[in-house]
């Protein structure tokens, strides 16, 4: 699932794992249209002139014709029978898909004005098809050969009647790039939404059954050639046993992430100078999505080939490995942190004063995972920078102030009843559900979030900003009046979730402090300060540990009892150290000394703060 809107049509070069493949995958490899085509062709008759059952199925967006009407149009001048059948026809009326998923997209413009939020639906791929009718076309087709294509195409009840399965998959930058292009339309639909609800179903419904539906045939070994869509230029093939060696492999590596940047309202130039990124992309960057595990994807060398694989592909085929197998339970497979950049440095504004939801909300109102808890850490700073949280005025009064604003426009002096901290390197600030928060501008900020997959950020007060097209932005007062901890003000913020450092160990090499603990979230944070050259020895206990670069040069990253299994990460690098590696060595590499910023599972830790949830599994 992907709730990422509008994503820069960048790809950074630098975000590549190399690796050493398993012997035999690089061979198995096949890119190019044309010879990914022929290869099928291949497949398909393979059968020696009995009737053969081809299903592909794919991602939200994958452009499945593609490959099939150059694939049926070969069969047929090389003088074969072909058959295509489309999903599109096999799907439930329109008028029944809606009904079926009205639960999940409530029209209700007094919470929710633009129609962003919705609840996650609860059923599968099959309800949305009609699979009796499914079932006559294909056994009733006479073709010698059939090609079945389009989401779904191999649900369970169409699966058992092909004889091989392909799948397309598709990053989630580059199917939220093809919303925008309006290049494909949701499940059912024979036209186009507008954007926005378009994905906002796509959200609550088509990535949904679809990463469902993926996992089944990923984890029952049902996939039998994996082909990677997202380039319609070059499709690249393989043996689905080629993806699980390949990934089961990296898993043994620490690793990285290919981020995805995003402009917004109030973006600034932080990452864009660091990163070189080309000034034509966009007016700023705002979000750096460098480790959000369902809205990136992560790219392995294979020769000449750059493989590049969604993340939540690789966590499907190798969470235990990559995550420890608690933490697989707890958070029912997902990856359960997500990292990510906001960039304010030499912008013109602060981000929005927001709030949260606990998982009491977010379960009860959208069917999501879990609570929606947040942390700052000040990476670079400019003049004047603070960071905003908890309440030094009457918050309530604030709240009044704020929806008369949604009506009238009038300015808030807000420093009067948010508290504000001052932003200082090095400095890290939980933020658990509930707490008034907003990054100020002028610095740059690694933001840490808990598993809720969507973004529900209730916007108390946004400064009567607009839009890009010059709409007013959002406003939901009433949302937050039901999440916001109004008790939560400065002495509360000092004593609980701006602590300071607590040191953890201090040698010839290195300093580590404990910067960001609290038991209302089930992450901390620590702070590694390598000397020069100095080395770090850490133990992953089972889990796994997340490491960002957040000062100095460079960084050597390895298993201790594998040393080939190793990253070079630079500065802003973010890096998982999965949990099939032990224990772990960073080397501090280069002319100066580094600080590592590290994430780990807190000892004791669990998905929920109210145990009431934790019953329903």
């Amino acid at each position: 699932m992907s709730f990422m809107f509008k994503p820069l049509a960048y790809d950074d070069p630098k975000a590549v794992n190399r690796i050493s493949l398993p012997e035999g995958t690089q061979e198995h490899i096949t890119a190019g249209n044309e010879n990914v085509v022929k290869a099928l062709a291949d497949i398909c008759l393979a059968a020696g002139g009995k009737r053969f059952v081809l299903a592909i199925d794919g991602y939200v967006s994958a452009q499945f014709e593609d490959l099939c009407e150059p694939l049926c149009a070969g069969l047929r001048a090389a003088g074969h029978s072909c058959r295509q059948i489309s999903m599109r026809e096999l799907y439930k009326k329109e008028e029944e898909i809606a009904v079926l998923t009205a639960e999940s997209l409530p029209l209700n413009y007094e919470d929710d004005p633009v129609l962003l939020f919705g609840r996650l639906y609860q059923g599968q791929m099959d309800d949305l098809i009609d699979c009796e009718k499914a079932g006559q076309a294909i056994r009733g087709a006479k073709e010698e050969i059939v090609l079945v294509y389009g989401l779904g195409s191999a649900c369970e009840a169409i699966r058992d009647l092909a004889d091989a399965i392909a799948y397309i998959d598709v990053t989630p930058k580059v199917a939220a790039i093809r919303a925008r292009e309006q290049k494909f339309v949701n499940i059912g639909d024979a036209e186009g939404r507008p954007f926005a609800l378009l994905m906002r179903r796509n959200y609550y419904v088509d990535f949904e059954v679809t990463v469902r539906l993926r996992r089944q045939l990923l984890t029952q070994n049902r996939i039998d050639w994996y082909i990677l869509g997202s380039d319609e230029t070059n499709y690249v093939m393989m043996p689905a046993a080629n993806l699980r060696a390949i990934l089961e492999r990296l898993v043994c590596y620490p690793f990285r992430t290919k981020p995805v940047y995003l402009e917004g309202i109030w973006g600034g130039e932080y990452i864009r100078k660091i990163r070189q990124l080309p000034q034509e992309i966009a007016g700023n960057v705002a979000w750096v999505f460098d480790m959000i595990p369902m809205e990136v994807s992560i790219v392995v060398e294979a020769g000449d080939t750059l493989l590049d694989i969604p993340f939540s592909t690789f966590v499907q085929l190798c969470g235990e490995s990559m995550m420890g197998r608690r933490c697989v339970e707890e958070f029912e497979g997902y990856f359960p942190i997500r990292f990510n950049y906001d960039d304010t440095w030499h912008s013109d504004g602060n981000m929005s004063v927001q709030v949260h939801p606990d998982e009491e909300f977010v379960i009860e109102q959208y069917g999501e995972f879990g609570r929606q808890d947040e942390a700052y850490y000040v990476i670079a700073t400019g003049h004047g920078a603070k960071t905003y949280c908890g309440f030094c005025g009457d918050g309530r009064e604030f709240l009044e102030l704020a929806r008369r604003s949604e009506k009238t426009h009038e300015e808030i002096d807000y420093r009067k009843y948010i508290n504000s901290v001052e932003s200082i390197p090095g400095r890290q600030i939980m933020l658990p559900a509930g707490t008034v928060h907003a990054s100020g501008r002028n610095q740059l900020i690694l933001e840490l979030g808990s598993l809720t997959i969507g973004s529900y950020t209730y916007k108390v007060y946004d400064y009567n900003r607009r839009d890009k097209d010059g709409n007013a932005r959002p406003i939901h007062t009433k949302n937050a009046e039901q999440v916001l901890r109004f008790e939560r003000d400065s002495q509360w913020v000092r004593d609980n979730i701006a602590i300071e450092p607590i040191l953890v160990e201090e040698t010839a090499d290195y300093t580590e402090y404990v910067v960001g603990r609290t038991d209302l979230m089930y992450y901390e944070t620590r702070r590694v300060e390598l000397r020069t050259h100095g080395v770090y020895e850490g133990k992953n206990n089972g889990q796994f540990t997340v490491v960002t670069i957040v000062d100095g040069e460079a960084v050597h990253i390895s298993s201790k009892a594998h040393p080939e299994y190793s990253f070079d990460a630079s500065y802003l690098d973010i890096v998982t150290i999965p949990a099939s590696i032990e224990d772990y060595v960073i080397e501090a590499r280069g002319y100066q000394p580094v600080v590592v910023h590290k994430t780990l599972l807190r000892e004791g830790y669990s998905r929920y703060k109210d145990p009431k949830y934790k019953k329903r599994g």
